[in-house]
Order: structure tokens, then C-alpha cells, then sequence
């Protein structure tokens, strides 16, 4: 899966000229935390609301509101942005940006093609596609899989449920310790007592049976 395929396309831009209580007021508006800021088609920085609160005035001032809203309005983008801004390629994979996120410890990465930003996405965005990549929310049996990390397990996994005319909609495997891995496979049949008996049957352990409704 590639950060294309996930990416908010066309994201809600601001100019580093813009007043920052234009930003804030965008970001209330659109109901979103972070705003690339483009310049002459060019990605200059990144806002966040975090970015914001550090040139507002704390609550502790003495300044009315006409006087606090006065300041906010000659306070630029410019002036509150974070410079530095790490980007990625759409034609990225989706764990790269993952890991690009977790090791700067940051939620969003502007995507950025030919000097152009193209989307953000965001950390809400990979846990979006882990669910999607679970199956979490569809319908069917989720089905837990202890099995010899050997050549030729998922096959043989596979054949199993072939053979009860069961379609495998989502797999995914974890590699663990002393030669066994965990198989979490989703199918849409909700009936799988045959299949469990034959796994077990052909020296596989189910360890876990989840059945849920779209």
C-alpha cells in the first residue's frame, strides 16, 4: 500500500503572510490540526495548532481582549510555523511514512512530488489502514492461527479453507520465538467449526475465534 493510496489529496493550504488568527480561524472552520503553508507554489513550512498556542498570550495576561486579538492579528504565519518540514513521496510505502513518523515523533508528513505538495497524511491515516488491513470492520470470522513457521505453512493454511469453499479476505502473520508464528486470518464465512477442527486436526492450534457483523 502506498502513501498515495492513503493521503488526504489537496489539503487546506495558507500562505506564510497570512495572519495567524486566519490560520486558527481555518483550522476551526475545516475541523482540522495542521495546515501546510505554500508560497508561490512552493511548500514553505507547516502550522499546527500547537504552533498557535505558543505565540498566543497565556491566560495569565493582562491584555483585554481588544489589545490580545489586536496582537494576533499582526502575528504572520510566518512567525508561529515550523520551518523544517519533513516530507515524503507518494509513491512511498505506507510503513515508510509510518516509520518516518515514529522516529521524528511527529503525527503528519507533507507529501511532496516534483517540489509540489500533493496531500498530508497523517498518523490517523496509518491507523486507518491497519484497521482496513485487519479487516477489522467487516463481516465474518477472525480466526487465530498458532502454525511452524516453516515453507509452505500459508499454503497449506490456505488450501484448508479452499477446500470448505471459504474465501480468505484478510491474512496477516507474526513471526515469534522458538519457530512458531501467530496467523490471523479473516474470512466472510461465519460458520468455521470444520475448518477449525481440520486445522487442528493437520497439527495447527486456533488459539482464537472472533465472529462479528458488518
Amino acid at each position: 500500500m502506498y502513501v498515495k493510496n492513503r493521503m488526504t489529496a489537496n489539503p487546506y493550504t495558507i500562505a506564510s503572510t497570512a495572519p495567524v488568527t486566519e490560520a486558527a480561524d481555518l483550522m476551526r472552520e475545516k475541523d482540522i490540526r495542521r495546515l501546510p503553508v505554500v508560497d508561490d507554489g512552493h511548500l514553505t513550512g507547516i502550522l499546527t495548532k500547537g504552533d498557535i498556542q505558543k505565540v498566543s498570550p497565556t491566560k495569565a495576561t493582562t491584555l483585554s481582549i481588544y489589545e490580545l486579538n489586536y496582537l494576533l492579528s499582526k502575528t504572520t504565519v510566518r512567525d508561529a510555523m515550523t520551518r523544517e518540514v519533513i516530507t515524503i513521496s507518494p509513491d512511498a510505502l505506507l510503513e515508510e511514512a509510518a516509520v518516518l513518523m515514529r522516529d521524528n515523533r511527529i503525527g503528519n508528513l507533507a507529501v511532496v512530488e516534483n517540489g509540489n505538495l500533493v496531500g498530508i497524511i497523517t498518523e490517523s491515516d496509518i491507523f486507518d489502514a491497519f484497521i482496513d488491513i485487519f479487516g477489522f470492520r467487516c463481516g465474518g470470522t477472525r480466526l487465530t492461527i498458532d502454525a511452524a513457521d516453516v515453507p509452505g505453512a500459508l499454503a497449506h493454511i490456505g488450501e484448508i479453507f479452499e477446500q470448505h469453499k471459504a474465501n480468505i479476505t484478510h491474512i496477516v502473520a507474526y513471526r515469534g520465538a522458538s519457530g512458531r508464528s501467530n496467523v490471523v486470518i479473516r474470512t466472510n464465512a461465519y460458520s468455521t467449526e470444520a475448518i477449525e477442527d481440520e486445522l487442528q486436526q493437520k497439527g495447527y492450534f486456533v488459539i482464537h475465534v472472533l465472529r462479528s457483523r458488518e
